[in-house]
């Protein structure tokens, strides 16, 4: 399947959601509760700080996104993404990320990491990170000035501070975790 064929497909009829690997039609996994709340709690931290510094970036939940590498078949997914440009009608595909997030779930680690290096061929891409749904740990990827990505994520852990460079934005790891039972289930 195309790129083109993928974003007029009407799905399966069951509801689920797909991204498009090599031209084949990969069905996604839901996630636990603890993967969604992750999630919202990202999406909430990062949209609040952007509206607060008026910045031109946005943040999207589940955006399609084009990897440079074999752009005609392949559609990923991310949980989460920030662009920079505006939105415009009829955009099916997020223009630009600057930010691409992936919460990481035990069942499906392989395909994560295989999204994550088709993320590191998007050229606006600037930071990529892997949010750990069952321990408190992000791994991540920071291309550097010289347009290259490290060899390995920085990983940040329990008491660190989470910063995305790419956006102006950093909080306490422990701001992420916060109402999970990682973090301890308390409202922060």
């Amino acid at each position: 399947m195309t790129v083109a064929d993928f974003l007029d497909w009407p799905g399966d009829g069951t509801g689920r959601n797909f991204q498009l690997v090599d031209g084949e039609v990969r069905a996604m996994s839901p996630g636990s509760t603890t993967h969604g709340r992750i999630q919202a709690r990202l999406a909430r931290l990062i949209g609040n700080s952007l509206a607060a510094r008026a910045s031109p970036c946005d943040i999207t939940t589940e955006p399609a996104v084009a990897t440079r590498v074999r752009a005609s078949i392949n559609v990923r997914v991310p949980d989460l993404g920030v662009t920079c440009t505006p939105d415009a009608a009829g955009q099916h595909l997020l223009p630009d990320p600057v930010l691409l997030i992936e919460i990481l779930s035990p069942g499906n680690p392989n395909d994560t990491w295989d999204n994550v290096w088709s993320y590191c061929t998007i050229p606006s891409a600037r930071e990529i990170a892997v949010v750990h749904s069952t321990r408190i740990l992000i791994e991540l990827l920071r291309r550097g000035l010289d347009g290259h990505w490290p060899k390995q994520p920085e990983q940040i852990g329990a008491g660190g501070i989470l910063s995305f460079e790419s956006i102006g934005f950093s909080c306490p790891l422990s701001e992420v975790y916060a109402r999970t039972h990682l973090g301890g289930g308390d409202a922060s």
